[in-house]
Formats: C-alpha cells, sequence, structure tokens
C-alpha cells in the first residue's frame, strides 16, 4: 500500500517510519510544526531519519494552533509538569483535537499524493491522558477518512494496542537508532529526565532491557504510576 507516515521524530513515530518502510512504500513522512516547546528538537530527528531511508519529508506549519490553542506543550503556554506520565497533571499538555486535525490534513495531503493509507504511532501508554490516541477515537477518524475521500484512505495504527517498552523492542528489531530521536517535551539542550515524556522513554528503554542511548539532566527514581479511581474520560 502506499502510505503517508506522521513522524514527529520521536520514538513512537520514527518507529511506525520504520515499520511502515518494510510493510508499505511510503510517499512521504510528514511533520508539523504547530509550535510546541519542543518541535524544534524533533523535527531535526524525522529529517534524518527519512534521509537515512530515502523517503521524501515535508513539514506543515500550523502556526495557528500555537497562537489559538490553550496548551502547556506550546510556547505560548506554560511550565510543561514533570511526572509520572499518567498523572493527571499530565493533561495540561494535551492541545486539543490535535491528531483531528493533523490527520484532516494529513489525508487531504495523501489523497493528493496518490497514497491509500495514512500511518500513525499512537499507543497503549498515550490512552490515560489523551482522548484523540484512543482507539474508540481512531476508529471514528478512520471511518470518516474513507467515507470522506475517493481513495477510501485508510487509517494504520499498528502500535494503537502496544505498551511504549513493546515499541522500543520491536525498534530494536527493525534498526531504529533511538539516538537519533527526541521525546522531552520541554525542548531543551537534553532531555530534562523529569517530564511525563522523558518518565515514559527512560521506562520503555529498562522495560524493554534495552540500552538506553540518552543523555538526561535528571536520571532521579522514576516516579510510581499513579493510582486511577476514576473513568479515563
Amino acid at each position: 500500500m502506499k502510505v503517508v507516515v506522521l513522524c514527529s521524530g520521536g520514538m513512537d513515530s520514527v518507529t511506525a517510519l520504520h515499520w511502515a518502510s518494510r510493510h508499505h512504500e511510503i510517499v512521504v513522512a510528514l511533520s508539523f510544526d504547530y509550535g510546541s516547546k519542543h518541535n524544534h528538537r524533533e523535527i531535526p530527528f524525522a529529517a534524518e531519519n527519512t534521509r537515512r531511508l530515502g523517503v521524501a519529508h515535508q513539514v506543515i506549519g500550523l502556526d495557528f494552533i500555537n497562537r489559538c490553542f490553550a496548551s502547556a506543550l506550546l510556547q505560548s503556554g506554560g511550565a510543561v509538569p514533570d511526572g509520572h506520565y499518567e498523572a493527571t497533571t499530565m493533561r495540561q499538555t494535551v492541545v486539543p483535537f490535535r491528531n483531528a486535525i493533523m490527520l484532516s490534513i494529513a489525508t487531504g495531503f495523501a489523497e493528493s499524493r496518490g497514497a491509500e493509507g495514512l500511518v500513525i504511532a499512537a499507543h497503549g501508554g498515550d490512552h490515560a491522558i489523551y482522548p484523540d490516541c484512543r482507539e474508540d477515537f481512531m476508529r471514528a477518524m478512520g471511518e470518516a477518512m474513507r467515507h470522506g475521500t475517493y481513495a477510501g484512505i485508510a487509517l494504520l495504527r499498528p502500535f494503537i494496542a502496544l505498551t511504549k517498552a513493546q515499541i522500543a523492542a520491536e525498534g530494536a528489531r527493525l534498526g531504529v537508532d533511538y539516538a537519533q530521536t527526541w521525546s522531552c517535551y520541554k525542548g531543551g539542550e537534553i532531555h530534562c529526565g523529569r517530564c511525563g515524556t522523558c518518565v515514559e522513554r527512560r521506562e520503555a528503554f529498562l522495560l524493554a532491557g534495552l540500552p538506553d542511548p540518552t543523555v538526561y539532566a535528571s536520571t532521579d527514581p522514576l516516579p510510581p504510576k499513579p493510582v486511577r479511581t476514576a473513568n479515563l474520560h
């Protein structure tokens, strides 16, 4: 299948890029520059990984998100919180309806380029905090994409039931160089080691039994997973 891959430059999307290169014909990899604090750190890694695979790469600017939306993830927002990635404080990093916006644009792009599918790296670890990463949303969005295009664009989500550790293990099997990926939401010179995405990254390598090539500002003990007493929604 001819596919477009959403590739931010993070662990998950770079692994999805490598997965797609094995299973499909990649027409182009898409990155979105929407004003997050870490876009400038992630996107160069997306470019490097696509270059290594010989895949075309395009960046689409969505500056209105930074100007108009409320999220600690954005340059216009407050400080990125530290802690476990499933902690309720991490809801501050949700960019409202981000995946729907990006998938809508990517769907039109994919059909314009003669692609038949879109690959997104949403995974099980995202489900606790990010509603537009859950399978209910992805299934509904996939149906809208299929019905709303002449090409019947398919939404491929190969990691939707996997943990971050399982993605790391799959990436190791595919030969992904995780030193050439970025996770930290704070977007500093090196990974902070404390924010939710850094905690998730550190935990993934640990649980997968893989060496972590990342340089962190802090390697303090990982915070415990929060106990959930309420419905995720």
